[in-house]
């Protein structure tokens, strides 16, 4: 596929703000559509009757356009502009409620996200100084610069880069904003967040690693190993932390933090078939917890049950929603011949095959047990839901009826779950084709 590239107009004469319509931008531009779509679709039913509506949508459609940018973008400065865009455009989405803890929860996630964007910034401003361009080109551009005097320096400010991306990402430390915004946000917003915006981080540190560093630069250096070592303790402690939540929409943000980290872990290996296997889970945790989150959202509009606690029984109420719920929780869990399972494969193959000392076998150890803890605070909420056990009076539970608009968009993303799963052939190959062109 050729690279059509343009320039829209020049910060400086070496700072052209431009744009290449390549293969990794078409991946996340393509998924985020999907997802965008969906859930504006959800919208129409989730804010009926709300006066603050009209507001919400206006940002979220100037949103979607500028993540668009944001997949497109041809250059470092060009990806910086629009990534800082997303976040101040975004920050509307959060507060929507306009309560206390919403407001402070769009603080938190704006100050958050400025921090790592700086962090970035400064990263930046080093790769401009020693790199003949700083045009997005595979295999990266650092590595005929790099010299025995600054190979230190450059080292530093890749990974201040790849931490700064990372933020929004959700990776330990900065991934605190996550379990603040998610809770109160609306639920199409939080599954917007989830399954698109925190993919933002993902393109921004797949971007400094393979189309700026250059994988060669970063491998068996002390940078692959502090984001390896903080994206497996990331797995574990995400998953952990959610399997301890009993706040539904919390629950389902700590497992967001654990999830996205499989894809950074697979980044970090440097690996085709493990980096095949992030840009499958990009896809594929974009559609399930996109899913997780609007039914979340349909629990909590119709009954007003916040806590896992609450929810034995909700599925003589709402059997179509938790049906869903199981199949795209299944997904997250791995099980075959759900999607998650087949990027999770991706993942554990390239991390053997990579041989990096520990890492190599303590990765799919911390996969699998991510994956136990994730049954574990999934799947009772879909067991207790039809099978409450004893003691619960279901005199009163009616079956309650939920719009069309809220739930097609949950029966697609739970189809996708099956389909993408059973035949994943034309994904694997493109994915496969990329990877192998970037390392």
């Amino acid at each position: 596929m050729s690279e059509q590239a343009f320039v829209l107009f020049h910060l400086t004469q070496k700072l052209p703000i431009m744009f290449c319509f390549d293969r990794m931008g078409l991946i996340f531009a393509a998924i985020t559509a999907l997802i965008w779509v969906l859930c504006g679709l959800y919208s129409f039913a989730y804010f009926k009757g709300d006066k603050k509506a009209k507001r919400y949508a206006i940002f979220y459609v100037i949103t979607l356009i500028v993540i668009l940018c944001l997949d497109f973008a041809g250059n470092l400065i060009t990806f910086y502009l629009f990534y800082e865009l997303m976040t101040l455009l975004s920050v509307p989405l959060v507060f929507h409620n306009e309560t206390k803890e919403a407001l402070m929860a769009a603080l938190k996630y704006l100050f958050y996200s400025l921090c790592g964007a700086y962090m970035a910034l400064f990263g930046l401003y080093f790769v401009y100084r020693n790199a003949e361009t700083i045009r997005f080109t595979p295999g990266g551009v650092l590595a005929m610069s790099v010299t025995p005097e600054n190979q230190t320096i450059l080292l530093i400010s890749v990974l201040s880069m790849i931490l700064g991306f990372s933020v929004k990402a959700g990776m330990l430390p900065m991934h605190a904003w996550l379990t603040s915004a998610h809770p109160v946000a609306p639920a199409p917003a939080s599954a917007f967040l989830s399954g698109i915006i925190v993919k933002g981080g993902v393109l921004g540190i797949i971007r400094t690693v393979f189309y700026i560093a250059g994988p060669d630069l970063i491998r068996d250096t002390f940078v692959q190993y502090i984001l390896l070592t903080l994206s497996i303790a990331t797995v574990f402690l995400g998953s952990m932390l959610a399997y301890r939540e009993k706040q539904f929409k919390r629950r389902l943000a700590y497992s967001t933090v654990s999830q996205v980290s499989y894809i950074l872990f697979g980044i970090f290996l440097l690996n085709p078939v493990s980096l095949t296997g992030s840009l499958l889970h990009v896809i594929f945790h974009a559609v399930i917890k996109s899913a997780l989150f609007l039914c979340a959202g349909i629990v909590i509009h119709e009954t007003g049950k916040e806590y896992v606690n609450d929810l034995p029984g909700i599925g003589k109420q709402m059997p179509g929603m938790l049906w869903c719920f199981a199949i795209v929780s299944m997904g997250l869990v791995g099980i075959p011949p759900l999607s998650g399972f087949i990027s999770k494969w991706y993942l554990c193959v390239g991390s053997l095959e990579e041989g990096i000392s520990v890492y190599s076998y303590l990765g799919p150890v911390m996969l699998l047990v991510s994956a136990l803890l994730t049954a574990g605070y999934l799947l009772p909420i879909v067991i207790k839901g039809f099978i409450p056990g004893e003691g619960f009076d279901d005199s009163g539970a009616k079956r309650i009826h939920v719009s069309l608009w809220m739930m097609v968009p949950v029966l697609i993303l739970a189809g996708l779950t099956i389909v993408l799963g059973i035949a994943p052939g034309m994904l694997t190959g493109v994915f496969k084709t990329l990877a192998d062109t970037l390392m």
